[in-house]
């Protein structure tokens, strides 16, 4: 009997990749293997579920029963993979089942950063990663109204929107001079920055967190610049990390994440990974547009037609309603400089090169219009 495609981590990547695969081949055996609830949902939807009216348990679309007999595949949740054996092509689960594969597909995704702080009071930081964070989060928010976020990233800038919408009184605190502080330009940030502020956010930026501390029915963060905030919940947003241990435990070769191929194939002509936790010809994207651009070529390989992934341009919607804005940041390390036209009613902003190619570009308020035509004229992300 042939074994099964093995696929551990049931987010979008892992689903992603059985429903591609289901769809290319009706017999293949598969396994999906998670160590939650296996619980199919949008983890994009987090940052913006409480002005969207969705609780945590309405977020989730389907359980894993659903999507086992959805997908007619094999669902295990609740089960740790705790070491993978390349010589025999065998994972050991963490009730001490041996499960053999075929092909092994790591779509173990990230996880949030731990920030390392003085204080009394670092275990009452929350982290949101995924559905089962987002719960104790808004438990957390039923009963208390000031939050701080650390971070003003991608992420923390959602959640600052959401929050400040929906009555909570919200500080926000980066190291970064701007919100975005990677993604957008000066004159940009600021721009965000103030309609931001618009809606009752507060930025403390170029400034890091010393301490958190517990005093009675507060917690006290002390800047490094000595300034103290007061608040009563606060809520770390400051990146991902790829989990690598497992890969890195099995001798895969692994650099920032687990390192693959154009194939999405690690040192292990029988492993593949993709997703948050796939470093792919050295880039990490942590989006939903190249996890679904992945999952497809993965299918298509494991279907037995080797297909290379293809990132065309995708600009990134940042879900902060009070400024509506798409970023499609330049490659790291391009040469080139942003030129940037603003008004009251938004900035578009332009990453060209030397002979004046578009390479990236942000846009904010009404100039999101523009879009679909400056996303044409950008090169592909990985060709």
């Amino acid at each position: 009997m042939t074994q099964p495609v093995i696929i551990i981590g049931s987010g979008l990547a892992g689903y992603a990749v059985a429903r591609e695969l289901r769809r290319l081949t009706a017999d293949q055996p598969m396994v999906l293997i998670s160590a939650d609830h296996s619980g199919f949902y949008s983890k994009p939807m987090l940052s913006n579920a409480l002005s969207t009216g969705k609780t945590p348990e309405s977020i989730i679309n389907s359980d894993a029963e659903k999507m086992a007999a959805q997908l007619k595949i094999d669902i295990r949740p609740h089960t740790r993979v705790t070491a993978i054996h390349n010589a025999n092509k065998t994972v050991l689960l963490s009730n001490n089942e041996r499960l053999e594969y075929s092909t092994l597909v790591l779509a173990v995704g990230a996880d949030q950063v731990k920030l390392t702080l003085q204080g009394n009071a670092m275990s009452e930081i929350l982290t949101v990663n995924d559905v089962d964070d987002y719960k104790r989060f808004r438990d957390a928010l039923a009963v208390k109204k000031r939050i701080v976020i650390i971070g003003a990233g991608l992420i923390g800038c959602e959640f600052a929107n959401d929050l400040s919408a929906t009555g909570y009184q919200v500080d926000v605190i980066d190291i970064a001079s701007q919100p975005l502080g990677r993604l957008l330009p000066s004159e940009a940030g600021a721009y965000l920055q103030k309609k931001l502020e618009d809606v009752g956010v507060v930025f403390h930026l170029s400034a890091s967190v010393q301490s958190v501390d517990r005093i009675d029915e507060r917690l006290l963060l002390t800047l490094a610049n000595g300034e103290k905030i007061e608040t009563e919940i606060v809520l770390s947003s400051v990146g991902l990390t790829p989990r690598i241990n497992l890969a890195q435990e099995a001798g895969l070769h692994v650099n920032r994440g687990i390192v693959v191929n154009q194939l999405l194939q690690t040192s292990d002509e029988n492993i593949y990974a993709l997703g948050d936790c796939a470093e792919v010809v050295g880039k990490i994207l942590p989006f939903v547009m190249p996890i679904t651009h992945a999952a497809r070529a993965l299918a298509a390989t494991l279907a037995g037609n080797p297909t290379p992934v293809f990132y065309p341009a995708m600009p990134v919607l940042v879900k902060t309603p009070a400024c509506p804005t798409v970023v499609a940041p330049p490659e790291a390390g391009r040469a080139g400089e942003w030129q940037v036209e603003s008004d009251a009613d938004g900035v578009t902003a332009v990453f060209l090169d030397d002979g004046g190619k578009l390479l990236g570009f942000a846009l904010l308020g009404q100039a999101i219009a523009q879009k679909n035509d400056l996303a044409a004229k950008l090169p592909p992300v990985l060709g």
